[in-house]
Formats: structure tokens, sequence, C-alpha cells
């Protein structure tokens, strides 16, 4: 059994809770901003001094709206200021938050709400007001809801108008580490959504963990743009850590214009998913292909890799410094333009950073930190770091917390950031925690070194007819590589060969139709069989199969006309495939896959 532990850099205070750094900011440095709120169409500087006062305004709204000690509080809105502010502003009151996507159906809110026991629930549209409006008649208790673009916020300031400070102060009291703090419930690709209590003590170790292991990226008078869902606790955990160490934080809930946002924001520092460095990168190479750049464009990203690479073992020779420098010129701060001009490192979690990613990225001169966690361990509770970096890894536990892999490969873990259970499920939370270790349900490896790398994900394991285990998240992360996939899901459990689903990036085949031999008015319908995308798609298999075994290569495609979201149904919020809701929509692709052969 392999096992490695990080000693503690910090101790967790019996009465921490996470609204003090609200007041300590506001009473040491007011002016400081810490927050950017779009009015308008220009952005706003919140201070800490203007933040501590509206959490406080709101927390006596909540108060005077009947929202007790220990009540949850449900937000059902994209990213915006408000969440944030909402957020706090339960935690001053005592109550506890309870997350809900701003794309989850009138079903899963009408589960989520129920099972809570929600007592007060602020949506942000009138849209979805009405989704929930569709099953508010069949939920177990009667739940107020505010509307944010409706003045919410401003109802329950004027609430609370009449409540002295002392109320929400004596609130604040009554909290300590083991209090709840936020109930996300898991996505759930199958069977109902669990619901993760996260407790304030839970949330104050994964804040002070990863400022310690990344006090170089969470520097004050830092910047960065969150825009992950605020439902989700990777983007919870970032603007709390981002926060405590007064980094500045502008919210928008706009992926479409995060080019532009970046331009114009210029972060230090960038958290995401893996598919946003993904679009940059093929965005990249997309636009030097279609002016002709192309080589020069390969070449610049194969000496970015091997000088990445070199960095690990002696270092760059000569030759290769030199040729950076020259790439550094050319094309390096182009690429470091499409993040602002002005970030210096990155961070990646939510599902596997490619290594040739990471390669590139840390040799264009924004290092990505690829990080590792889960709802129930706080987010990330593993991760690389400036001072000790593994690219390939999902890095090293952080300080206080620990980790193991039994005897069939699936990972433990053990720390403070660790939940104590699922809200009203004490059944799942006897088979997750096993002995004071959480079991992970993922596949893993750790070196003598410490450094995680996960290989799986188990129930995800694929075994071929012939016996061969199969993990599909290695293979698609590979295929996903390639400009024209958007997405790739594997298959072949039970059947005699691996095969896989292809769906292609809609940004990537104009540019594409242009520079290839196919008629310039193709639909996509029309380019899934063309024999020239075929041609390339299957050199792009050969080149993924050419890092696995035969057994483990992938025998045939299908590529779809269709594209998968979370919309859809198809994708969670956090863009993860559900498996079992795709191979039932396009069960005849998976079967036209193998009725052939």
């Amino acid at each position: 059994m392999q096992e490695f532990s990080a000693p503690p850099s910090f101790q967790i205070p019996p009465g921490a809770e996470v609204t003090s750094v609200v007041f300590d900011h506001a009473a040491r440095t007011p002016g400081q901003v810490v927050f950017q709120r779009p009015i308008g169409t220009s952005w706003h500087d919140v201070t800490a001094a203007e933040f501590a006062e509206s959490v406080l305004a709101v927390a006596k709204g909540l108060i005077a709206s009947g929202v007790g000690a220990g009540d949850r509080v449900a937000i059902l809105s994209g990213t915006r200021y408000e969440w944030v502010l909402l957020n706090f502003a339960v935690w001053a009151a005592g109550g506890c938050v309870v997350a809900i996507y701003e794309t989850s159906s009138a079903d899963q809110a009408g589960w989520i709400l129920a099972d809570s026991g929600t007592t007060l629930l602020v949506v942000e549209t009138a849209k979805h007001r009405a989704i929930v409006g569709e099953v508010a008649a069949t939920l177990p208790q009667p739940s107020e809801i505010l509307e944010l673009d409706a003045d919410g916020i401003g109802e329950l300031r004027r609430r609370g108008a009449g409540l002295g400070d002392e109320v929400v102060h004596l609130r604040r009291a009554g909290l300590g580490a083991p209090s709840p703090a936020t109930l996300i419930y898991t996505s759930g690709t199958t069977g109902r959504p669990k619901g993760v209590c996260l407790s304030h003590g839970n949330l104050y170790a994964e804040s002070a963990g990863a400022r310690a292991a990344m006090a170089e990226i969470y520097v004050e008078n830092g910047r960065t743009l969150l825009f992950l869902p605020l439902a989700h606790i990777f983007a919870q955990v970032v603007m709390l850590g981002a926060f405590d160490s007064k980094v500045v934080v502008r919210l928008t809930a706009d992926w479409s214009a995060l080019g532009a946002e970046f331009a114009a924001f210029k972060p230090t520092v960038v958290f995401a998913v893996p598919r946003v460095f993904e679009k940059i990168y093929h965005g990249a190479r997309l636009k030097a292909r279609d002016k002709g750049r192309g080589r020069i464009f390969d070449s610049a990203v194969a000496t970015a890799v091997a000088y990445s690479e070199a960095l690990e073992n002696k270092g760059p020779g000569p030759g290769l410094r030199l040729r950076h420098a020259v790439f550094d010129r050319l094309v390096y701060g182009k690429l470091r333009g499409a993040l602002g001009g002005e970030c210096t490192s990155a961070l990646s979690a939510g599902a596997p950073l490619s290594p040739r990613l990471g390669h590139f990225f840390r040799g264009i001169g924004v290092p990505i930190y690829e990080a590792y966690g889960l709802t129930e361990t706080t987010a990330g509770i593993v991760m690389n770091t400036p001072r000790h970096q593994r690219i390939g890894s999902v890095g090293r536990p952080l300080p206080g917390h620990a980790v193991r892999v039994a005897a069939d490969g699936e990972l433990f873990l053990r720390g403070p950031v660790v939940f104590d259970g699922y809200w009203n499920n004490p059944a799942a939370t006897d088979a997750a925690l096993i002995d004071g270790w959480f079991a992970t349900g993922d596949l893993g490896a750790i070196d003598a070194d410490g450094y995680v790398r996960i290989t799986g994900r188990k129930k995800e394991i694929i075994v071929t007819a012939g016996g061969k285990n199969v993990s599909p998240a290695l293979l698609e992360d590979s295929l996903c590589a390639h400009p024209l996939v958007d997405r790739c899901m594997v298959v072949g459990d039970g059947m005699p060969f691996i095969g896989a689903l292809i769906t292609l990036d809609p940004e990537a085949l104009p540019g594409w139709i242009e520079r290839s031999a196919v008629p310039r008015d193709s639909t996509v319908e029309q380019l899934i069989g063309h024999p020239v995308l075929l041609a390339e798609l299957e050199a792009a298999v050969a080149e993924t199969n050419g890092r696995f075994s035969k057994a483990e290569g992938i025998r045939k495609i299908r590529v779809l006309a269709a594209t998968w979201s979370v919309e859809g149904g198809e994708l969670t919020p956090k863009m993860s495939i559900k498996r079992d809701i795709v191979r039932k929509k396009y069960a005849a692709d998976v079967d036209a896959i193998y009725s052939a052969d």
C-alpha cells in the first residue's frame, strides 16, 4: 500500500469561521479593492469597507426574513457579484448556503430544495423563478423566493434596516469550525445527487492550505477573473482564497467573452478547467494556420514543450535556449496576450490536464499548476505548486493532508479539508468514509516524492470481451488534443475492441473547411462522413493509439453531427461527460461501431 503525508503548516482554531476576514479587512485596510462588479457598461471597484457594510446589511435582511442559525438558504444563479455577497451574508447570519447550478432542471432544483430543507431561495432571473415554480407545489416545505434581477438584494437591505449590527455579530459568535457552511450536491452522472456538507473548518483549511502552498500566486493586489460557476466548490474556494489574500476578483458568467475580459482586466493568475486552456491553445493554432503560419506555430510549440521538459532534467541547452528566445519574441508574447499579457501563472482543476498542454504553457512562460480534489474534499487536496511541480501528476498533498493508494488502486484521502458526511444520507457516508479516510472512487499512484497521478475512475473502467481493463479518460484526453475534436467518449465495455464517439468543435470547423479539400458550403452532417475529415481524425486516433497498448487502442470511431452540452444533458455543470446519458442517447451510434465487425 502506497501512502504519503505532508506535515501541517497551520492550525484550525476551534472557533474558526470564514466571515471574520470580511470585518478584519474592513478594519485594517478599508480602502482595499476586493471585488469588481459591473454597473451598466463599466466596472465598479468594491472596497473592503463597502463589502463589509453590504454583508452586514444583507445578513440583517436574512435574519429579518426568518433565517435562523443553521437554516439553509439556496442560491440558484450564474456567477456574479451578488452570489458572493449573498454567500458571505448567509454565513454571517449563521446559515448554510445551498448551491444550485443555474442550468439545473426543475426536477433537479426540486430535489435539492426538498432534500436540503431550504427555507429561503434566491434566484437570478424570472426564468429561474419559473423553473422552480414548476415543482413548488411538490416541495414538503414552503420556501420564499427572491429574485436578484428584481432587486432581491435591495429587498433584503430594506427588511434588515431596522436591526442593529450586533444581531449579526451575535450570530457569528455562535459559529465555529464544525458549523455547516455550504451544502453542494454532487452533479451525479447516475442516480440522485448527494448533498456534500462542508463546514467552516473545511473552508478555512482549504483556503489556509492553498495559500500556504501557493503563496507566490495568492499575492495582495493580484487580479483574477472568476468565471467558473459558483455553484461548484472549485469556484467557491478560488473566491475565498483570493478574498483572504486580498487578490482583486472580477466576476463574470459570460464564457463567450473571456478573451475580451482577459484583455481588459489583465489577470495576474487564472483559475480554470482544462477546457479553457485547450481553447486558448487551439484558437491560437487555428489562427496561425489560417494565416499560413502553421509551420512556424508548430515549431514554436515543439520548442516550448522541449524547453519545459528540459526544466525537469538537466535544463535546456544553449541551442534550445536560443530557439526559445527567438520564439518568445515572435510567438509566445502573443500567446501570453491571449490571457491579458500579465498572467504569470494558472491553476487547473476539475478534469485531467494534458501533460503536453502543461509543458506548452510552462514553456511559453505561464505555468499551469494542476490540482486534484472533489466536492467532498473542499476542492483541491493535492496540487502542484511553484515550489513543487511535476507535469503529468496532480501534485502532492496540501500541508496537513495525506493520500493512500489501496491494493486495488483506489485513492484514499485524509485531512481537515475532507467532509464529515453526506446530508441526510448515512449509508452513503459510511460507504465513503472508512477508518478516517475518504474513498474517492478514483484510481491513482504515488511516486517516491509524494506526487500523485490519477490513472482513471474506478466505476468508469471498461472491461473488454477479452478481459482487458481500459481507462477511458486517458484515451479521451489524448484524442481531444486534436483541434477538430470537441468531445470524445470511449466505449467498449464487454465488446471485442475499443471504439469512440466524437463530436466536432464548431469553432474549429470554418477554418478547417477553408484549408481542406472539401466543398466550402459543407454542412456538419455532410462533413461527418467525408473521407478527408475522417482521414484526419483517423490520423489523430493513430497518434493516440501509439501511446497505449494494442488492446487499449481505439479501433473504430463514430463522428456525431451533434455537440454535447450541459443544456442538452450530456455534460455535468463542470463539463464532465454523463456517460450513461450519452450511451443511451447515442445507442444507435455505439451499435454502428460494432455492427460491421
